[in-house]
């Protein structure tokens, strides 16, 4: 037990190497959500408390230009927001907001969930 090394300066923790690359694999969209290149827009608020988002799944971009994205959609909202998982989430019921905002900036959006 005392040969095995856990920790190094170089790469950080050793102990789930293996596991931790699984999970940093390309986000997915949640079961339903096809990535057909429609953004998809619906109000949820399952599991966090009662709290409402608008949740932006199947955006075309990643990495900087979603957090820019996000930043632009909060910023006509007058709310906060996040990006989780390669899915924008804004607070409060925006959905129409959010789906004006999409389509002036030329993406094609369709209001999911009901």
């Amino acid at each position: 037990m005392a040969d095995k090394i856990v920790f190094s300066q170089e790469f950080g923790d050793l102990r789930n190497k293996k596991n931790r690359k699984k999970n940093e694999s390309k986000p997915k969209a949640p079961s339903g959500m096809k990535n057909d290149g429609i953004v998809r827009v619906q109000r949820e608020s399952k599991g966090r408390g009662g709290k409402t988002v608008t949740a932006v799944y199947g955006v075309p971009l990643s990495g900087n230009e979603l957090s820019l994205l996000a930043a632009s959609l909060k910023q006509k909202c007058g709310t906060g927001g996040t990006v989780k998982d390669g899915v924008i989430l804004i607070q409060g019921d925006k959905t129409d907001s959010v789906i004006q905002v999409l389509t002036e900036k030329g993406y094609t959006v369709k209001k999911a969930g009901g």
